[in-house]
């Protein structure tokens, strides 16, 4: 799918606007998950905005998306509302009593195709839907965004295993890989070692970007739909907390309360960068 310059610099500046919204509505609950959040950006923009092909929430031939790391939820929730499948001003109400927008994506959510809490389990969901539209003869897509400490999870790798087996070119699952975790870095706590040969391993079509760069990453996506016979992966190596300076790369920030003096520095950093 095409992505002009134009196109490109439009979805730049969202994904900037998001940061920055997604950041506020973390702020204002005084809870959620900033860093993930931060990291997936381009990836849940580029396909919300520009690919994926959504009618309308119940339209039998949309293409799916399964958040596999649910504690995302205020990115795909900012992309919703950007769609109008949410209604402007939703996230304010994000972690609320009685939201919608809960701290993970609940299935009676508009726009959200599975509830995705536990992790581990979101990828073999995907394998499912993706083999239901397979066998409808739907030419819808199915897209898992994975956490790469998700990873950790056996669960995963059963799914990773089977959906070669059932030739799922209609599945790409994306590894949202910013080597942090909870508590530390992927390496520290499970080391994933070679990801690439691993998921080839499984029979799966793999390719590896930079996860925060739309133009690299639309290509990746490119050759998914363009690959027949088997599953694709795409590795997209990103930054936890990208944007703001002093969440860069920090575990503390996988899940955390943003204090008045830190809202106030990353905002600062984003207008800078925006402007």
């Amino acid at each position: 799918m095409e992505l002009t310059i134009e196109r490109q610099h439009e979805l730049e500046r969202l994904c900037q606007q998001f940061r920055r919204d997604v950041l506020t509505a973390i702020h204002k609950a005084q809870s959620g998950h900033p860093g993930g959040s931060l990291s997936v950006c381009e990836i849940l923009t580029l396909l919300y905005q520009h690919r994926m092909n959504i009618p309308s929430p119940e339209d039998p031939n949309r293409d799916r998306l399964v958040l596999c790391k649910g504690h995302a939820a205020p990115m795909l929730y900012r992309n919703l509302e950007e769609l109008g499948i949410l209604p402007k001003g939703s996230m304010d109400s994000l972690r609320q009593f009685g939201s919608p927008l809960q701290g993970h994506p609940a299935i009676h959510t508009p726009g959200v195709d599975m509830p995705s809490g536990p992790l581990g389990i979101g990828l073999a969901a995907a394998q499912g839907m993706a083999i239901g539209l397979s066998l409808d003869h739907s030419p819808a897509r199915v897209y898992a965004i994975l956490g790469d400490g998700e990873l950790d999870e056996g669960a995963v790798w059963e799914a990773a295993a089977s959906a070669p087996k059932f030739r799922l070119d209609n599945l790409c699952a994306v590894v949202d890989y910013n080597k942090v975790q909870l508590d530390g870095t992927t390496d520290d706590i499970m080391p994933l070692r070679d990801l690439e040969a691993k998921w080839q391993a499984f029979g799966w079509h793999t390719v590896r970007v930079d996860g925060h760069d739309l133009r690299a990453l639309n290509k990746a996506f490119d050759a998914a739909e363009a690959t027949k016979g088997r599953p694709t992966v795409i590795i997209a190596d990103t930054i936890k907390g990208k944007g703001v300076s002093f969440m860069e790369g920090q575990a503390g920030w996988h899940g955390k309360a943003i204090d008045p003096d830190s809202y106030a520095q990353a905002m600062a950093e984003l207008e800078e960068v925006r402007s």
